[in-house]
């Protein structure tokens, strides 16, 4: 059975765990500013104030239940690769997204340089999946 294939928990390095912790708390930070109430942390960041709450809580939700997952993966100390090949693609999406919207005009540079942590841990994610033999 191919590498790739694998389907049960893997155990992870020391690198990938604290990246896993790191990148929880980066959610959980992450989620926080998408609540309606954080229009102000939104505008410092970079991102537009003013969104439907429904949309922003949407997002806000979405982010903290990949930052619980990051955090479960990290303390129990095993991932399973679909769950990690998943993150790194909403994390290199969210960035690539960040990166387009700033080209296009439509957000300053500072969003893409808010959203960094976000292709830093995405092409961590993806070392660790295509790193493995």
């Amino acid at each position: 059975m191919c590498s790739m294939c694998e389907t049960s928990p893997i155990p992870l390095p020391t690198w990938m765990r604290r990246a896993l912790f790191a990148t929880a708390a980066m959610n959980v930070v992450g989620a926080a500013a998408f609540v309606p109430a954080a229009r102000s942390v939104r505008a410092l960041a970079g991102f537009p104030a003013d969104a439907p709450p429904l949309y922003l809580m949407t997002i806000a939700a979405l982010v903290l239940v990949f930052g619980l997952g990051y955090l479960w993966a990290a303390v129990a100390n095993r991932a399973e690769r679909l769950f990690i090949g998943v993150a790194a693609a909403g994390k290199l999406s969210f960035f690539g997204l960040l990166v387009w919207f700033s080209a296009a005009g439509a957000l300053p540079l500072r969003a893409v340089l808010t959203g960094a942590g976000d292709l830093v841990f995405g092409v961590m994610f993806l070392v660790w999946l295509f790193g493995r033999t």
